[in-house]
């Protein structure tokens, strides 16, 4: 095949899992791994299939033919312990997992899913002993209290499971499924096994790593990562809700919002409006409800629910800047830029050196024309902060399109592109870049590549726009210059 065609394969690929297409993709994985033997995505996605048309031999061979490394290792490892479980023999699966030697945040993921596989094997004491140690090994993590006070609520007894998420809860206040999980324990009832089938426990796997690459910045691979264990558990109770906030961390609200109304309405975790009424004062409903409404464009409700926030913390330090800087977030989108701005600014004082405040800000006032020097630092400072994330090189990039820096605003959009290269807003500014320098093919290649990738409906009509007649005919903003002096001032003055 040629190595362009090969590309275009791959890029298809990638878009569709990451879009959650997965029943499309899988045929992609099967052309791929003809071309690459040991293509680790698209065999990870062929052994999810096999396990889900119970094929767990198969599941196997399609992991053990994958390239490897730290997290390779482990996803193959964890995921073919489980489908020992299907073929009969957990005890095989748990000696699997114990034989995989790596680094020491291993430990988590190993003991949580060996007690996981004993305790849906009904191998009840070796069970308990391994679950006990992946809760101690990580009291934050709800998914290995959860395991644990599961198994303690049906073989030691309520008072041991209720120790356990109240211990949880005083390290992670308020949080739902705990709540919830005492609630049914004091009403005399014993909770079920977490995970009950291979199926479950690859998704379980795929879900894990997916939350930890999404915390560490690993956002393609953990969006892979998460469609693929809501492929396999579609009910899963948290892997949806991570999704939603992935996508919204990577400034795709509307996806977020599809993702998010997935949710069963069963699940404890959207009880947040009926939380508050019962407590006006939980910070952290109210905060998740601000991220709710910010995800779904609410931006004038977002704002006022941030504020109900912020009055809740009445003398704001340094861990507060995120709630100036979403309620900032929302007044901006609502066009209240005078109250959008002094959030800004005081999510900056609090925080000096945060590059999302500064990539924020900066690029804000390089787009309307004001402080465009400052502005512009702001957002260098940003990328030096963060040279590694692709949405603020992106910004650095725009900003030099916006003051009309074209061939500055190539390099840094080629390097955005590089880091986030299934990102279509980031895709169609380089495209545009591109067609400013007068490197009118590659424009179109970007642009076509943009468009693949699923973008916002405002975005496509936009890019069909260009595709159909060049940069022009989208009505590209004009370069921005330093604002006049009296339009800057009312501008100064409206900021505070």
């Amino acid at each position: 095949m040629d190595p362009r065609n090969e590309e275009i394969l791959e890029r298809a690929f990638f878009a569709m899992l990451v879009d959650g297409d997965l029943d499309n993709a899988v045929p992609l994985a099967e052309r791929l791994v003809k071309l690459d033997r040991s293509h680790r995505i698209a065999r990870l996605v062929l052994a999810a299939r096999a396990i889900k048309k119970n094929e767990y031999q198969r599941a196997r061979t399609n992991l053990s033919l994958s390239v490897r490394g730290p997290i390779g290792d482990l996803t193959a490892t964890l995921i073919a312990a489980w489908t020992m479980l299907g073929s009969g023999n957990s005890k095989a699966g748990v000696e699997m997992i114990d034989r995989l030697q790596g680094p020491d945040w291993y430990s988590a993921f190993k003991d949580l899913n060996a007690g996981l596989i004993l305790d849906a094997a009904g191998q009840k004491k070796e069970a308990g002993k391994r679950l006990e140690a992946a809760m101690k090994f990580d009291p934050a993590s709800v998914r290995a209290v959860d395991a644990y006070g599961r198994w303690a609520s049906r073989n030691a007894n309520a008072a041991t499971a209720i120790e356990a998420y109240e211990a949880f809860l005083k390290v992670v206040p308020r949080h739902p499924l705990a709540q919830a999980a005492i609630a049914d324990l004091k009403a005399g009832k014993s909770l079920p096994v977490l995970i009950k089938t291979p199926q479950e426990g690859a998704a379980e796997v795929l879900y894990g790593l997916g939350a930890a690459l999404a915390r560490q910045g690993g956002e393609d691979l953990a969006l892979v990562y998460l469609q693929l264990a809501l492929w396999l558990y579609p009910d899963h109770p948290l892997a949806g809700l991570t999704l939603a906030d992935l996508y919204e961390q990577m400034k795709q609200p509307e996806k977020a919002i599809e993702v998010y109304l997935k949710v069963p309405d069963s699940s404890p975790l959207k009880s947040l409006t009926d939380l508050i009424k019962s407590d006006p004062k939980d910070l952290d409903a109210i905060v998740a409800l601000g991220g709710i409404e910010r995800g779904r464009k609410m931006f004038g409700d977002c704002a006022t629910t941030y504020g109900q926030a912020i009055s809740l913390v009445p003398d704001p330090q340094r861990n507060a800047w995120t709630l100036f800087y979403f309620r900032g977030i929302c007044n901006e989108r609502s066009k209240q830029w005078s109250a959008a701005e002094s959030d800004l600014k005081k999510a900056l004082q609090l925080f000096p050196d945060q590059p999302h405040v500064l990539n924020y800000l900066g690029y804000s006032w390089v787009d309307q024309g004001v402080n465009l020097q400052e502005g512009l630092d702001m957002i260098r400072k940003a990328v030096s902060l963060r040279p590694d994330d692709g949405y603020i090189v992106d910004s650095l990039g725009w900003a030099y399109y916006r003051l009309g820096r074209y061939e500055d605003a190539v390099k840094e959009l080629e390097r955005a592109v590089e880091l986030k290269p299934q990102d279509p807003v980031i895709n169609d500014h380089l495209g545009d870049a591109y067609w400013k320098v007068g490197r009118k093919l590659e424009a179109t290649f970007q642009w076509t590549h943009a468009k693949d990738l699923k973008p916002e409906p405002d975005d496509l009509a936009k890019i069909t726009k260009k595709l159909a007649g060049g940069l022009d005919a989208a009505e590209a903003p004009a370069p921005v210059k330093e604002a006049e002096p009296a339009v800057k001032q009312a501008s100064e003055q409206k900021g505070g």
